[in-house]
């Protein structure tokens, strides 16, 4: 009897399987709560991710919906109730279930831009916290998105760069260095002698040029829209900025001065110089053009409008150091004469000048060998451009900003063989991109608006 309970005392044969089945049990009970606990946790971060994903789709309804409401009522910032937001809407699945929210915040233009900014934050109702923020900018672009825009046909010169966009309501011959779309509003065109063809059919594009650039026929650029333009900076300088009346003289001198002040003149006299004027259809006269501002009043000194807005019943020199943001424009059959280099202090979009005349924007005979103008340039029913002397010859003219010319544009001219035999040599127009959503006060915009920017803030 002793024997068999030694035996059974002492075997551990059985202890161990036992010991093995227990730990196995354990071991397997922690691997099926670990995959468990990890399927669970997958399962929330899925649910959580496909939450905020779903937020994020509810602010783009957001910023989709408030882009609606804007292309039906271009100037409400307020979503229709009058009221300081922001604007919480319901957002609704297939079945017209109510599942989350979106909550609007609209920023309106700051004066003198069109931008629009719409911020928008998304959720799910059953998860409130797993919030999407989305900010899209949007605008009217203005005529200042073009560095080059013409009325008529156009000719860019084999020493000529363009920095920007260029479009021709008419036909567009191009030999020179471009780096954005080149554009005309028509399929053919009848190239003419001045542009150095023989009344030759030429496609609406065509040149040394890239040809990767071009594109036509796109729609025209409508012109008509300055008339009114310039009545509203008429209106505007005479309530609240800086309104000139006929001088009694040749007409007056602004000088822009790098404090922010001006310093207007009357032109006493002008000094007359022979040339020949071209016009769009191939015409050409012969005169005495006495656009040179020779003699000057005293001066008197204005803070720059607050405003921007500067309209002059009369002819208008324009020079100096621009500081802040201003509209020139002027009343009926008067030009613009860019008397000497016409600088931003600093080119940051918060200095910003432009040049809106009835009639023509000019270079004068005495103009610098080295000229730069700062400027949005817009002539509206005359031409930006300057007048053919014989032999008087200058080497670089630099722009930064836009050309906007109803007719013929040209700041040189050039011989059968391709020699400038009267102008600039060399010109560089580069485009101030910060004029096409906050362009000068009162220059002519679009009325369609459109997506400048889009991201997620949150």
């Amino acid at each position: 009897m002793l024997n068999i309970y030694k035996k059974l005392k002492f075997d551990k044969r059985g202890t161990a399987l036992l010991f093995a089945l227990i730990f196995g049990a354990i071991s397997f009970s922690l691997i099926v709560v670990g995959v468990t606990g990890y399927a669970v946790l997958e399962n929330r971060a899925s649910v959580h991710k496909h939450n905020r994903e779903m937020a994020f789709q509810i602010a783009e309804a957001g910023v989709n919906y408030y882009r609606w409401h804007l292309a039906h009522d271009k100037t409400d910032y307020q979503d229709g109730t009058g009221a300081v937001g922001p604007y919480i809407h319901e957002y609704e699945d297939k079945d017209g279930n109510v599942i989350g929210h979106y909550s609007l915040n609209i920023i309106p233009p700051q004066s003198g831009s069109t931008v629009v900014t719409i911020e928008s934050t998304g959720w799910l109702d059953l998860q409130p916290d797993s919030k999407r923020t989305l900010k899209a900018r949007v605008g009217f672009p203005a005529l200042t998105d073009f560095a080059y825009l013409t009325n008529v046909d156009i000719w860019i010169g084999d020493s000529e760069t363009a920095n920007g966009k260029l479009h021709a309501n008419g036909g567009a011959r191009f030999d020179g260095i471009g780096n954005a779309p080149i554009t005309s509003a028509v399929p053919t065109y009848i190239c003419k002698q001045h542009h150095g063809c023989g009344n030759q059919e030429k496609p609406g594009v065509w040149g040394d040029g890239d040809e990767s650039l071009w594109e036509f026929p796109v729609p025209a650029q409508d012109f008509s829209r300055v008339t009114a333009k310039l009545a509203e900076i008429k209106r505007e300088a005479e309530i609240n900025g800086i309104y000139l009346t006929s001088s009694g003289k040749q007409g007056y001198r602004l000088e822009f001065r790098a404090d922010g002040k001006i310093n207007i003149y009357k032109v006493n006299t002008t000094d007359c110089y022979y040339g020949q004027d071209y016009w769009g259809n191939g015409h050409a006269r012969f005169g005495w053009f006495c656009i040179d501002a020779a003699t000057f009043g005293t001066a008197v000194v204005y803070d720059m409008p607050t405003n921007g807005y500067i309209y002059v019943e009369d002819m208008v020199w324009v020079d100096g150091i621009v500081n802040g943001r201003a509209t020139v424009g002027t009343a009926d059959d008067k030009s613009i004469v860019i008397n000497n280099n016409l600088t931003y202090l600093a080119k940051d979009g918060t200095n910003v000048l432009g040049l809106i005349a009835e009639k023509n924007i000019l270079l004068p005979y005495i103009a610098p060998n080295y000229l730069e103008v700062d400027a949005a340039m817009l002539a509206q029913t005359g031409a930006a451009k300057r007048y053919f002397y014989m032999g008087n010859k200058r080497e670089s003219l630099t722009i930064y900003g836009s050309i906007i010319s109803n007719d013929l544009w040209t700041w040189s001219y050039v011989s059968g063989g391709g020699s400038v035999v009267s102008g600039y040599k060399n010109t560089y127009a580069t485009y101030d991109a910060n004029l096409t959503l906050n362009p000068p006060p009162g220059f002519p915009v679009g009325s369609e608006y459109f997506l400048v920017s889009w991201e997620e803030i949150e």
